[in-house]
């Protein structure tokens, strides 16, 4: 017997992107001609989830004493190298050549796609969000498993829904990208490598006023799109 496969985590730098929805960046584009940065950015403007945010599938988040409330930020994310690498265990049914038919050739260099839940503490500053606020422990929800870019299909048909103790929050809609999942993957590999097991994420969107979903202690947060497994955490109070 076959034991069960282990939730799927990050052996890589995860990136997250910033102002790639249509929304948030038409809401930012008068900030964006203030000081000190006088224009709208010309490239994608990332940042970075470190290894300690990770958090597997199904597993409490912590949040802090000082903190009534968390954002909560669904995303996408492009996981790159060799999708043998990502899949547990392959089964009769389900080939290796299988999974890579009709695999999107436009996104070289990529395995695969993951769910994310992007958790940041609310605050004030956009471009420059201290790492204090999205940092801490656990504050990256991922995915239980990576799925085939073959099985996902057109990514700019995807929805994805955040739902806080069973309400509908928020809908994603991919259709809504700035710089759609080949656009963005090009022009981050025109300054930078990304290597097999770093995750690209797609980016996150706001709500018509500009903020987002957000959650308190005890809730239980759902991440889900089309052929997705979701992903499910609860959050909980951080120990003294």
């Amino acid at each position: 017997m076959t034991e069960p496969a282990l939730p799927f985590l990050p052996d890589g730098t995860v990136y997250g992107t910033l102002l790639n929805f249509r929304r948030e960046a038409a809401l930012w584009t008068a900030r964006a001609a203030e000081a000190p940065y006088k224009g709208a950015p010309r490239a994608p403007v990332l940042y970075i989830k470190t290894a300690n945010t990770f958090s597997a599938a199904g597993t409490a988040i912590a949040r802090p004493a000082n903190a009534p409330e968390v954002e909560v930020g669904a995303s996408l994310g492009l996981v790159m190298g060799d999708f043998k690498d990502f899949w547990p265990v392959p089964s009769a049914d389900r080939s290796m050549s299988a999974m890579y038919s009709g695999a999107n050739d436009h996104l070289p260099g990529v395995a695969g796609c993951v769910l994310l839940n992007d958790l940041s503490l609310p605050h004030a500053s956009y471009y420059r969000p201290p790492v204090k606020y999205r940092n801490l422990d656990g504050f990256l929800g991922v995915g239980p498993h990576v799925r085939p870019l073959s099985a996902v299909g057109d990514l700019s048909a995807l929805a994805l829904t955040v739902r806080i103790n069973g309400d509908l929050r928020q809908t994603v809609d991919l259709a809504t990208l700035v710089r759609d999942a080949a656009t963005l993957l090009a022009e981050v590999n025109a300054f930078m490598t990304l290597r097999p097991g770093d995750i690209l994420m797609l980016g996150t969107d706001c709500l018509d006023d500009g903020t987002r979903p957000r959650a308190r202690l005890g809730d239980r947060i759902e991440i889900s799109a089309p052929g997705f497994e979701p992903l499910v955490n609860t959050l909980i109070q951080e120990a003294p």
